[in-house]
């Protein structure tokens, strides 16, 4: 680890001990600078590309659109639908998905968080990167129905009169826009080609095989990862003010499915530090990219208050 990290651009933003180092930088630019074949894993979270929440994030701007439409605790309801924010979400990542390939060691995994509706364009970017898409793992939660009635919309109509507008309210009862009451999160699980069979690869690199030792439930570990949203107010007593924060605990439980002790972690999207605290608090090595400044210095407290 030291190597890879003496390796790694100095940058007057970075905070670094034996056993991490996180960036205040541009993951697109930092990730250049990591030594080919040199990551055991990437486990990230990036821009989802809906709503504004695309290479411009703005949290200002996502929290007003959030209170205008009334909704909550994530993502803002009624987003209206784009066909090209799935277009714009690859175009942003497939550049991205070649340096992850490049810099993963043979058999490694790449687990990528992504949003349902958006989740096949995630994985194409993976895929025509180079990886085998393994798997889609979803992360099972409490979810917020987001669906909208048209019964404004009717009432508005100048073209029906008060009889049709009676008429179509009642008909359209119970029926609202496409969007089911969301309670899974999904993930693209990756893994760069291996070298030779999966042991040749495991005594080469200790990469490629899937801990199946670990679990959530004490039963075999499954595609489908519940783990409550409110998890999440318990594990840090700092005040995180980010609008899509994982709970450490189900970051810890892909750790060690996918990693062994002292393996380096990487995530170009910190955030606010979750998979960092997850990642050295089961004792593996740990980079990090934030752009953000204010999410940057949230995951260092988090960091050395919950970890060192």
């Amino acid at each position: 680890m030291t190597a890879i990290i003496e390796s790694v651009r100095k940058d007057s933003n970075a905070e670094s001990t034996l056993n991490y180092k996180i960036y205040n930088q541009d993951c697109t630019k930092g990730l250049k600078t990591l030594p080919d074949n040199s990551i055991d894993c990437i486990i990230t979270d990036p821009p989802y590309f809906i709503d504004g929440m695309g290479s411009e994030w703005n949290d200002t701007n996502l929290k007003a659109k959030a209170s205008k439409s009334g909704v909550i605790g994530g993502l803002p309801v009624g987003m209206k639908f784009d066909k090209t924010q799935g277009e714009r979400l690859q175009e942003f990542m497939s550049p991205l998905a070649k340096e992850f390939y490049r810099i993963l060691k043979p058999g490694a995994f790449c687990i990528v968080f992504s949003q349902a509706r958006l989740y096949h364009r995630m994985a194409m970017s993976l895929d025509l990167a180079g990886f085998e898409i393994r798997d889609m793992l979803a992360w099972k939660y409490e979810g917020q129905a987001k669906a909208f009635s048209q019964t404004h919309f009717i009432k508005k109509d100048k073209s029906l009169t008060q009889e049709q507008k009676e008429s179509l309210i009642k008909e359209l009862e119970g029926y609202k826009t496409p969007q089911l009451k969301p309670q899974i999160e999904p993930m693209v699980m990756a893994q760069k080609a291996k070298e030779g069979t999966f042991v040749q690869n495991w005594q080469k690199h200790k990469l490629g095989l899937v801990n199946t030792k670990e679990s959530l439930d004490g039963k075999f570990p499954s595609n489908v990862m519940e783990v409550s949203k409110h998890t999440r107010k318990n594990e840090s007593d700092i005040k995180i003010e980010h609008l899509t924060p994982k709970p450490v605990c189900l970051i810890s439980h892909l750790i060690r499915l996918f990693t062994q002790e002292g393996q380096i972690v990487l995530d170009p999207f910190m955030g606010s530090g979750s998979h960092g605290v997850a990642a050295l608090n089961n004792h593996r090595f740990f980079i990090g990219y934030e752009i953000e400044k204010k999410y940057f210095e949230i995951a260092k407290k988090r960091i050395e208050q919950e970890v060192l």
